[in-house]
């Protein structure tokens, strides 16, 4: 009889406190509105910092609920992340390791913000990730970039942005947004040892906690058909 596995929802701690920021913001707001029809004339650079400060706030919290609900759904047949420029979904199968990033400079050894996923095939998160988000995850991931060049991890030409076509083993040519998240996620494997990372701000709870249950839902996901 197969095990029966709980479906587990992680929601994002930067998508956390968006109503607050809407409330506190339009409160806050409402206020200086008031004041300033009293005291403009004396208080007028203040006040115009002021209220440029709340709207930014206000900002903030709109732009919190516009991210979705769950960053991750972990399921017996994988995981799946999600972003507001789309989406990525793995097998358990299809990955071969997990493991938070780390790196040696000299004798100290760094703790990045990141969990790695090492895969067994590159080439079959074509079909598993949104082109937006493809594009979108090159350009977030520029400061992990830019960490590799400083350790010497990467040349600063591996680094550059490269959108020439990516030849899969069938001799299919993937061109365009994947193209580029192919040859970035080859140049992560280069410098960390990983195609995927997954950084800190996405989940609700420590690297390490997170890490563990990604492990453990890979483990019991071999037994449960």
């Amino acid at each position: 009889m197969p095990v029966l596995l709980p479906v587990i929802k992680i929601k994002a701690n930067a998508n956390k406190h968006g109503w607050f920021l809407i409330l506190f913001g339009s409160t806050a707001l409402f206020i200086i509105l008031v004041l300033s029809h009293y005291f403009w004339r004396e208080l007028r650079l203040t006040l115009i910092y002021l209220i440029l400060l709340v709207i930014v706030i206000i900002l903030t919290g709109i732009l919190k609920r516009l991210e979705p609900t769950y960053s991750f759904i972990l399921k017996p047949q994988g995981i799946r992340y999600f972003h507001k420029y789309g989406y990525w979904h793995l097998s358990w199968q299809q990955i071969q390791n997990i493991n938070q990033l780390k790196e040696t400079s000299g004798l100290t050894r760094l703790e990045l913000p990141y969990i790695g996923i090492r895969l067994y095939d590159l080439e079959s998160l074509v079909d598993q990730i949104s082109p937006r988000l493809a594009n979108r995850l090159i350009h977030e991931q520029k400061p992990l970039m830019a960490f590799a060049i400083m350790h010497q991890l990467i040349s600063l030409e591996q680094s550059q942005l490269n959108f020439s076509p990516y030849q899969l083993l069938s001799g299919e040519l993937v061109k365009g947004p994947l193209a580029a998240f192919l040859h970035h996620s080859q140049t992560l494997y280069s410098s960390f040892g990983y195609h995927l990372v997954i950084p800190e701000s996405s989940i609700d709870r420590g690297l390490n906690e997170f890490c563990q249950l990604l492990k453990q839902c890979k483990v019991a996901a071999q037994h449960y058909l």
